[in-house]
């Protein structure tokens, strides 16, 4: 699905893929769960693109739906991976950068789906820090928004006011929410982290989970 001219949405992957589309290659933003590879490529062959035209992988953080199809992309791929520091670390032993114990129905889902979400290790090619413009689409900038986990990132292309997100704020009927507190590894740093992202003012969002939002600014969260 295209969301944007050049951006796009790559649908059935539980937590979002995004494509971002330029001449020099391709841009992956998260790679979902494990396992999506297939559903990944086949969306870029459609767009007319082959793995090598992949270029690079943003992760915005080391959940195992997030970057689960990473190490397979990563034998057909020449992409380089970017992520935060922490995630790096993590995603290097196959884990997730925190301790996730959620109670009571979700917890029992959570156990019972781990085996089937756990990711295989992966390597990161480029440590991300705040503040830093990658070289993709005239520049997207890197956005240091921990709460979620302790190394989560964003990535906002300014040039079109396009926000990635991913799971610093999720989307709902009304419009957007912060990270959900079960799953917060530090709600205090979550909310400032909402506040950063509202001061940009964006009109897309694309968050790691449910809708895109559209004339965004006035759709985040009152914290």
């Amino acid at each position: 699905m295209e969301i944007s001219s050049g951006i796009h949405l790559i649908p059935g992957t539980m937590a979002h893929v995004y494509v971002i589309v330029e001449a020099s290659g391709l841009t992956l933003v998260d790679t979902g769960l494990p396992r999506n590879e297939r559903k990944i490529m086949k969306y870029i062959s459609k767009l007319g693109f082959i793995p090598h035209d992949v270029k690079n992988i943003l992760i915005t953080h080391s959940d195992y739906d997030h970057y689960g199809s990473l190490s397979s992309l990563r034998e057909f791929c020449p992409a380089k991976v970017h992520a935060s520091i922490q995630d790096a670390e993590a995603m290097h032993k196959g884990e997730s950068s925190r301790s996730l114990k959620p109670a009571g129905l979700l917890g029992i889902l959570y156990r019972l789906t781990l085996p089937y979400f756990r990711a295989k290790p992966a390597l990161v090619d480029e440590i991300l820090r705040d503040g830093q413009s990658l070289p993709i689409l005239d520049g997207i900038q890197v956005l240091a928004t921990p709460g979620h986990c302790q190394g989560h990132t964003s990535f906002y292309l300014s040039s079109r006011k396009i926000l990635f997100c991913g799971d610093s704020l999720r989307s709902s009927k009304s419009g957007l929410t912060g990270s959900i507190p079960k799953m917060t590894w530090d709600l205090a740093l979550a909310q400032a982290s909402v506040r950063k992202q509202a001061a940009l003012e964006p009109d897309i969002v694309c968050p790691g989970h449910g809708a895109v939002i559209f004339n965004a600014q006035r759709k985040f969260p009152a914290l």
